[in-house]
């Protein structure tokens, strides 16, 4: 029996994904827990559609994604730190620290974005990648100076 998965199905299909299950299977435990609909004429249809619906708002997603990451390239942030007598760092730059300075000159984005492995403890230029989609990543340039 063919079925329309609903719902993402461990070991058996994500949504949207017609499969080939036995009958009991999807009598017995797929459609009454919502998790599938028979594969029919109309059903098909309406999982035509929402396919389409899904691939025109990962374009525009991936639109929106392009157009932080020129944003982001075309800017550099500065951002200080405080050195003792003896040069060692007092504290460190963060993923919450460059986010905030993005916020600063205008560009949200959110800090688990950043691929910051982990915090600067040093003076210097560094190029952070940012993932901003999950086929858009933008290089940050930024540079620690002393305060």
């Amino acid at each position: 029996m063919d079925v329309v998965l609903l719902k993402d199905v461990d070991k058996l299909g994500t949504e949207g994904v017609v499969v080939h299950v036995k009958p009991g299977y999807a009598r017995n435990y797929l459609m009454p827990r919502g998790l599938a609909a028979a594969a029919t004429p109309q059903q098909l249809k309406a999982l035509e559609g929402q396919q389409r619906q899904r691939a025109k708002q990962r374009e525009r997603l991936k639109a929106e994604a392009e157009a932080v990451k020129q944003k982001l390239e075309s800017r550099s942030v500065t951002l200080t730190l405080t050195l003792g007598d003896d040069g060692k760092p007092f504290g460190s730059i963060t993923a919450h620290d460059v986010v905030e300075a993005l916020a600063r000159a205008g560009i949200v984005i959110e800090k688990h974005t950043l691929q910051l492995e982990q915090p600067m403890k040093s003076l210097g230029t560094f190029e952070i990648p940012v993932r901003i989609h999950s086929d858009v990543t933008a290089i940050l340039k930024l540079s620690v100076v002393k305060a």
